[in-house]
């Protein structure tokens, strides 16, 4: 498998070693991360694209955007 590096902020490292688990490499969060937000925002296309769930693909995507500022305890 190739390698890249990339430059990123103090803050954005940070950020991803909170979100880091026990033995999860970086990569392995930024894929989970992202993976996580693809499929948050296929439900969000797929119910908007339905004429009687569009309500309900408005109230999915103010969850997940309430969900942002949530803080678990570790």
């Amino acid at each position: 498998m190739a390698h890249k590096t990339i430059t990123i902020s103090e803050e954005a490292y940070n950020l991803l070693k909170e979100n880091k688990r026990e033995n999860e490499s970086f990569t392995e969060v930024i894929k989970r991360i992202l993976s996580h937000k693809k499929k948050k925002e296929d439900l969000i296309r797929w119910l908007s694209s339905k004429k009687d769930l569009s309500d309900l693909a408005d109230s999915v995507e103010s969850v997940f955007d309430e969900r942002k500022n949530i803080k678990l305890r570790s």
